[in-house]
């Protein structure tokens, strides 16, 4: 079982003068045979995006992985939709 308090992160990058409005979403999903996926969704606003997943051995590797994801995006300029 997942034993992270961050289990789903939404982010969002909007630049209206670079016509830019884009989210990336990454979640962490158990499988049915006991390893974590990490899945991640983006793309363009107001569109369905792509979705890949990676699945790990571990809840560990995987919240690094998401962990990892995560500081990767926000060095690009992506916020969480509440900032």
């Amino acid at each position: 079982m997942i034993e992270s308090d961050k289990t789903h992160l939404d982010l969002v990058r909007i630049v209206p003068s670079e016509n830019m409005a884009r989210f990336y979403g990454i979640a962490l999903q158990p499988t049915l045979f006991g390893e974590v996926a990490v899945v991640r969704c983006w793309g363009r606003i107001g569109t369905r995006g792509r979705v890949m997943a990676i699945t790990y051995p571990d809840a560990e590797q995987a919240v690094d992985a998401l962990a990892k994801l995560e500081n990767m995006k926000r060095r690009r300029g992506y916020v969480t939709t509440d900032e």
